[in-house]
């Protein structure tokens, strides 16, 4: 009888179909590991993911704009950007759609000196402004100052690529353009030079959506990505109810980030973060890309449904 028990427990064990696991959800930065992204980390840090039974790799890419790549050629699952870069890459036929918002205002700023005669945007006739990458002359500066009766010929463009802080401080620029407004101005205040800041939602530019996450079109129904989502919202808000712990515990596993600087950025990046990254604010995405499309930087006003959900 012994013999027959055992004999049908292991016929019933080699019947059982074991369901192969699932692939890991690749998610690709907008650039190096930084407190823009915490939400995706403490959800990691906490084990939202696992407890999804979801595995999750983060991967910092090799340049900015490599990740809408990667999801758009099936190498990478989820991509962060911002919702100018989506409206302009899916306009160029990238198959993207955004799926989540981390940060749902603009971060984008332009500096000054703070003891500078630059008082205003309308100051920077005549000046030397800085810019990060090629394009340095965008619709959005050049918005700026034509908001406030400049045009681009009347300030002078200075390629500084990512030496913005370093080039104000030492005088070759006036001002710069591409800052983040969470992040330079904090690096500036610790060199003891603090700065005066310019917004763009505040100089004609409309709102828009600085950190988002976008998916492929083709791929959206992958049900990795409904969990991910589930594990980012459980992420937001821990770090908001535990700023703190949430911080010692990303300072540890990331001691290359464990200064003064990124622990200011973290804690006044917070707050910024929205509730509920999948909530879309549609007036903000038609006003931009109505905004994009005015301005000749795309040829076909786009849907919202193409290009969000």
């Amino acid at each position: 009888m012994l013999k027959k028990i055992i004999f049908l427990i292991c016929l019933f064990l080699s019947t059982i179909v074991f369901a192969a696991p699932e692939k890991p959800l690749i998610v690709v930065l907008d650039w190096f590991a930084n407190p823009n992204h915490a939400p995706i980390f403490v959800a990691e840090q906490e084990g939202f993911y696992q407890a999804q039974n979801l595995t999750v790799k983060i991967i910092a890419p090799a340049n900015t704009g490599e990740g809408e790549k990667m999801v758009a050629a099936g190498q990478a699952d989820i991509a962060l950007t911002t919702l100018p870069w989506l409206i302009k890459k899916t306009n160029a036929g990238l198959p993207l759609i955004r799926i989540a918002t981390l940060v749902g205002q603009p971060l984008d700023a332009v500096l000054v000196l703070k003891n500078s005669t630059i008082q205003a945007i309308k100051d920077l006739k005549g000046k030397k402004v800085g810019y990060s990458t090629p394009g340095g002359d965008n619709i959005m500066f050049k918005t700026m100052l034509e908001y406030n009766g400049l045009t681009i010929k009347d300030v002078e463009m200075i390629c500084v690529h990512y030496d913005l802080t370093q080039a104000l401080l030492s005088g070759r620029i006036d001002a710069f353009t591409d800052a983040s407004r969470n992040f330079e101005p904090l690096e500036m205040e610790l060199a003891g030079k603090p700065v005066r800041e310019f917004y763009p939602e505040k100089n004609g530019v409309p709102a828009y959506e600085e950190i988002i996450l976008v998916a492929n079109k083709t791929k959206i129904n992958d049900p990795r990505l409904a969990k991910f989502l589930i594990a980012l919202k459980q992420g937001v808000g821990y770090m908001k109810q535990h700023p703190q712990e949430s911080w010692l515990k990303f300072a540890k596993i990331h001691p290359e980030l464990n200064n003064e600087l990124n622990k200011r950025v973290w804690f006044l990046t917070v707050p910024l973060f929205v509730n509920d990254p999948v909530k879309l604010d549609s007036k903000k995405y038609n006003a931009f890309a109505k905004f994009m499309y005015q301005n000749k930087i795309i040829n076909t006003l786009p849907l919202l449904s193409n290009i969000a959900r």
